[in-house]
């Protein structure tokens, strides 16, 4: 079954210290690529919430945002590390005084420059942060599971679309293959044609004729052009019920598919076999631009 790379999910978990919610979107992409945003206060846990995610998706860039919102009675308290502002404010005053005494001036820190030193606030947690730590993983995986069922769903509406097109491709290489019989003749009687309306000194040589056509008729064959596609499809839907994520032998196929139309389209020799090489094209892209969105 494929996935689509596409999908978004959403979890709430509501403890007793607060709310915690999971947002998971992914978007199409070459590699798998993780953007992870979480709070401060559970950033240490960032590790296995990051392996978690790169177990659950294999291909696509995915972005998991986790918020946390602690209940009033539950948030942190700001204190000030009062030894390390005298110190500052000592040692702040101490290079004023060094600078004025050597003909110099400075401009003294204010008291916002002074509190956003690291260390002078400090946050007393209210928390135990261990137990959040856990919610929040199993509330990820709560958010994996719900967009793997989305991108399987949006998976399972590209397979229809794809396998609609093979329909499509299929009825036009039997419907080819059904012609070639009469496409040769065709060209065989008008390869005579124009030898007879020639003005030769002697007559033909009807052997050596007859040499010229078959290999005439085998530049024009596409016999082997219609096998591949039919040994194409073959592979797609193979590959559509693959477990394992398939969407870079998809894309792959998609390319071996316009090779084949496009020296089937070489090789016309008639207005029908033209139409047909178009018609075939035309849901090779179809099928192409669904494909790009497939893990």
């Amino acid at each position: 079954m494929i996935r689509s790379m596409t999908g978004f999910a959403r979890r709430e978990q509501v403890l007793e210290s607060g709310c915690l919610i999971w947002e998971v979107r992914t978007v199409n992409h070459r590699y798998l690529e993780v953007a992870l945003r979480t709070p401060e206060e559970l950033r240490s846990a960032e590790g296995e919430m990051r392996a978690a995610i790169q177990a659950a998706a294999k291909r696509g860039k995915v972005d998991a945002v986790l918020h946390w919102r602690p209940t009033a009675d539950k948030k942190a308290a700001i204190e000030v590390n009062e030894s390390l502002l005298d110190a500052l404010i000592a040692r702040t005053q101490a290079v004023t005084a060094r600078a004025t005494a050597h003909g110099g001036s400075l401009t003294p820190p204010s008291p916002v420059d002074l509190l956003r030193w690291p260390g002078v606030l400090v946050e007393n947690q209210r928390t135990d942060l261990e137990p959040v730590h856990q919610s929040a993983l199993t509330c990820l995986g709560q958010a994996l599971a719900a967009l793997d069922a989305a991108r399987l769903s949006e998976g399972s509406r590209i397979g229809a679309m794809i396998e609609s097109r093979l329909v499509q491709l299929e009825a036009l290489v039997g419907n080819l293959q059904g012609r070639l019989p009469s496409i040769r003749e065709r060209i065989r009687a008008r390869l005579e044609d124009r030898l007879a309306n020639l003005t030769l000194p002697t007559e033909p040589n009807r052997e050596r004729f007859e040499q010229e056509l078959s290999l005439a008729l085998s530049k024009m064959d596409v016999d082997e052009e219609l096998d591949r596609l039919g040994s194409h499809v073959a592979e797609v839907r193979k590959a559509m019920n693959a477990t394992e994520p398939s969407g870079r032998r998809l894309d792959f196929l998609m390319q071996e598919f316009n090779r084949e139309a496009n020296t089937l389209s070489s090789k016309s020799q008639d207005a029908e076999t033209t139409r047909v090489a178009v018609d075939m094209k035309v849901l090779i892209e179809q099928m192409r631009e669904q494909v790009q969105n497939v893990e």
